[in-house]
């Protein structure tokens, strides 16, 4: 295959799978067979776009080639009368995102939330509604999942596996059942911003961030606060999506390295995702100071100062000691200990990474000892900054943050040349 062939695939088919596994869910009416004929779409793709060109409009192309996979799945088992009723009789048919009242998708006109709300029922435990999302709605593989929740591939397949087994069991439909979205809000919630955390810092691969899933989380976000205008955790989220969104064109050079808050340009911060933002996190005060509104008072100290250096370390501190008696985790504790280098200097913060790099939740990931060789770098000892950088090193899995971090680890070098001359002269009286 071409390389142009398989950009424009992969490109497409990242934006496409959750409206694909939608369109062939309303038509199949099961979640294991959709995948499937999903899948079987994208290998002919692979199979006829080398040959053929990418089409002019991918999307379509891979969405009627997805139907029509579904209505052969669908008759050759026999299944014709079922699936009729579920079908629309014109031959124009709607987009799978769009709310038609023949369809029978009730209140939940979108494809993709409608996707979610399936994944989120409550016959499934969290850590499957959780597996099962990132899967259907994410298009994210085993492998990523697995990296992303430090789990062994096989054990979130058979999670996978089994939430739809579940949910074939519960005879879950996707177009006729009609979802309590209330009651199921807060799972929900909960993989929408998982949705975005993976977008936002990707737990592998190249870059840095991806996009689509990214803006795809704030979409749907603002979808749920429509659908339920009343509840203010849902206004939370968006409100936190929207801040840490506003500096999204800031986060990495033009040659893709990263930009720490201090170094990114505040002029070129979007404005109106701020402001809506704003909007957002003020009608979600009417509610009880719950994890997520504390999370995005945060995002507001960090998208509202007008400087970095006029940043409230103070106000942030305090926010953490809130956070941290509703949600109190070893990475809120490390965020905290951040917080309190920044206000109180890195000496005063280094015990409380010290203890937190010991447990386990934190100790198999690379950013607290990324955190901590900081703290090292910035009171001056090199020995124990590099030995934390490369520790970090061995840990991360997304290459933005590798190349962060090596370059930090040079700057080491650079920073205390005399050290170096030191260990060199050491080493030549040994021998």
């Amino acid at each position: 295959m071409s390389d142009a062939s398989g950009t424009a695939l992969a490109n497409v088919f990242r934006e496409e799978w959750p409206l694909l596994i939608g369109a062939a869910m309303r038509i199949v009416g099961d979640l294991q067979t959709a995948e499937d004929v999903v899948q079987e779409t994208v290998l002919t793709a692979l199979d006829r776009w080398p040959l053929q060109g990418v089409p002019d409009r991918p999307g379509a192309w891979l969405m009627t080639a997805c139907r029509n996979r579904a209505r052969n799945v669908v008759r050759d088992s026999g299944r014709v009368r079922r699936a009729i009723a579920s079908m629309p009789l014109s031959a124009a048919e709607p987009h799978p995102g769009d709310a038609d009242p023949a369809s029978g998708s009730g209140m939940i006109g979108d494809d993709r939330l409608r996707l979610i709300a399936l994944c989120c029922h409550p016959a499934l435990t969290a850590d499957a509604q959780v597996a099962l999302t990132l899967r259907m709605v994410c298009g994210l593989t085993t492998e990523e999942i697995a990296r992303g929740c430090h789990l062994p591939t096989t054990a979130v397949a058979q999670r996978i596996v089994r939430a739809k087994r579940v949910l074939r069991e519960c005879d879950a439909a996707f177009v006729t059942d009609e979802p309590d979205v209330r009651a199921r809000l807060s799972a929900i919630l909960d993989v929408i911003y998982l949705v975005f955390n993976e977008g936002y810092l990707a737990a592998a691969g190249e870059a840095l961030t991806r996009g689509d899933l990214a803006f795809e989380a704030y979409r749907l976000a603002c979808l749920v606060t429509e659908l339920i205008a009343s509840e203010p955790e849902p206004c939370a989220l968006r409100a936190l999506i929207a801040f840490q969104l506003s500096r999204w064109a800031t986060r990495t050079s033009e040659e893709g390295a990263i930009l720490t808050l201090d170094q990114q340009d505040r002029t070129k911060w979007n404005q109106e995702l701020i402001a809506d933002g704003a909007r957002a996190l003020n009608r979600a005060r009417a509610g009880e100071a719950g994890p997520l509104l504390l999370q995005a008072e945060l995002a507001a100290c960090h998208s509202t100062a007008a400087s970095f250096d006029a940043t409230d370390w103070h106000a942030i501190v305090a926010i953490y000691d809130r956070l941290l008696q509703v949600q109190d985790t070893p990475v809120v504790a490390m965020n905290r200990a951040v917080a309190v280098a920044m206000r109180d200097g890195p000496g005063n913060a280094l015990p409380l990474l010290d203890r937190l790099a010991k447990d386990p939740a934190l100790a198999a990931s690379h950013r607290v000892w990324a955190v901590r060789a900081d703290l090292h770098r910035r009171l001056g000892d090199r020995a124990a900054a590099t030995a934390d950088y490369e520790r970090a090193l061995k840990l991360v899995a997304n290459q933005a943050e590798r190349q962060y971090l090596e370059t930090a680890l040079r700057g080491m070098a650079e920073r205390f040349p005399e050290q170096d001359n030191k260990r060199k002269a050491e080493t030549d009286v040994a021998r």
